[in-house]
């Protein structure tokens, strides 16, 4: 069956994604066509960018043991949906070190996007799927963006609209349907990580 991660991409304390990554958790609980599970990056706490070769040379062989650990976590799944802060107009920089870290356990997996913020998150999704599409992955078109000012009460607690709730079903939809159709290059690919 395929594998879906969802990553939660921050660590700021009193960070919101920690709600909405448990509201995609626990929709996904309703499927039956992939398994699914939350990839918290507080369990995977990375040093900035310390390996001494670039991830793309190293074809998944990395000297430090967090990176290592990092790389068999995202190696066993055939997808991911990014669940991500927009801070000062971009993403967290916590996510993109986190990113940066691997190259072949990223290669011709699929991922969607899921954002929040003032303006939606939309411009932290703009330069993810710029890096996503560096690393092989096919990035989904729908996405879930959703608003401090409106889906979070008093900017505080999660409350998403009912119109999310059918993109999120839409986003996973595609977020599977490509994990499966991508298969075949994961499995034909000397560099995949096992």
């Amino acid at each position: 069956m395929i594998k879906i991660g969802i990553i939660l991409g921050s660590t700021r304390p009193g960070r919101k994604g920690e709600q909405v990554a448990q509201w995609v958790h626990e929709t996904t609980a309703l499927r039956s066509d992939a398994e699914f599970e939350v990839i918290d990056l507080l369990d995977h706490p990375l040093p900035h960018l310390d390996e001494p070769a670039p991830a793309m040379m190293s074809s998944g062989r990395y000297q430090h043991e967090h990176t290592r650990a990092w790389a068999d976590a995202i190696a066993s799944f055939d997808g991911f949906v990014m669940v991500t802060p927009e801070y000062n107009h971009a993403l967290p920089g916590v996510l993109k070190n986190a990113i940066d870290h691997l190259y072949v356990e990223w290669n011709n997996k699929a991922v969607g996007f899921v954002s929040y913020g003032v303006e939606g998150g939309a411009r932290a999704v703009e330069q993810l799927r710029l890096i996503c599409g560096a690393l092989q992955m096919a990035d989904v078109a729908p996405q879930v963006a959703l608003s401090l000012l409106t889906d979070f009460e008093n900017y505080t607690t999660f409350k998403p609209g009912d119109q999310h709730v059918a993109a999120l079903d839409t986003l996973l939809d595609h977020v599977v349907a490509w994990s499966t159709a991508l298969a075949p290059l994961r499995a034909a690919s000397p560099a995949t990580v096992a």
